[in-house]
């Protein structure tokens, strides 16, 4: 698990832990470790600015974009927010991975909606994924977020999720999966994604 100096790296490592007893997580930010791992997480929560400033300053940024190629992957909150182009907050670019954009939440489909988005929300599942497997349709998962991911492509859009208006809350291609939601928050679901990614053989 990538430690860039943010994220709620504590109850996301008990998580995997809970989940995969037999593996050792590691929660680093030394390029060789994230090299060496047979499988990589990103968590985050924050600004997004702050956070792709200190994933470059912990040196893990380049071995977050090597393992993004090559071993299976997962992107929490901001750690999907970061896979885009570009996020508005702070006009801030992200690794440009995927094609896409990172709104707020703004304009006449929020009228009387709370931003940030917080609590619990259905995710509608638009495809099968390993990933969902154990886990029912329109499951409730547990966000909290002022932004969101817009994908230039629709087949990247594994889930949506509707807060004022829909918006996709899980992307997924070839070894990356990434969600904009807190599995570690979220209960049995929550638990049942991240023992389905620990078996993920992509």
């Amino acid at each position: 698990m990538v430690d860039y100096g943010m994220g709620n790296l504590l109850s996301v490592s008990k998580a995997l832990e809970h989940v995969a007893p037999d593996h050792q997580v590691v929660v680093t930010a030394d390029p060789a470790a994230i090299g060496a791992a047979d499988r990589v997480v990103v968590p985050g929560q924050g600004a997004m600015p702050d956070c792709m400033r200190q994933l470059a300053a912990s040196g893990a940024r380049d071995a977050v974009i090597a393992a993004t190629r090559a071993k299976p992957f997962l992107g929490l909150c901001i750690g999907l927010q970061m896979l885009f182009e570009r996020g508005e907050e702070g006009d801030t670019p992200g690794l440009g991975l995927l094609a896409g954009r990172v709104p707020r939440f703004a304009g006449a489909a929020m009228k009387g909606l709370q931003v940030p988005h917080m609590g619990w929300n259905e995710v509608l599942q638009q495809r099968p994924h390993p990933l969902w497997s154990g886990i029912p349709d329109r499951s409730r998962f547990y966000f909290v977020h002022s932004y969101y991911a817009a994908p230039r492509e629709a087949a990247l859009t594994a889930a949506t999720a509707v807060y004022g208006l829909p918006f996709t809350c899980a992307i997924a291609r070839d070894n990356i999966f990434a969600v904009q939601f807190h599995p570690e928050k979220s209960q049995s679901a929550g638990l049942q994604l991240l023992t389905n990614f620990v078996r993920w053989r992509p």
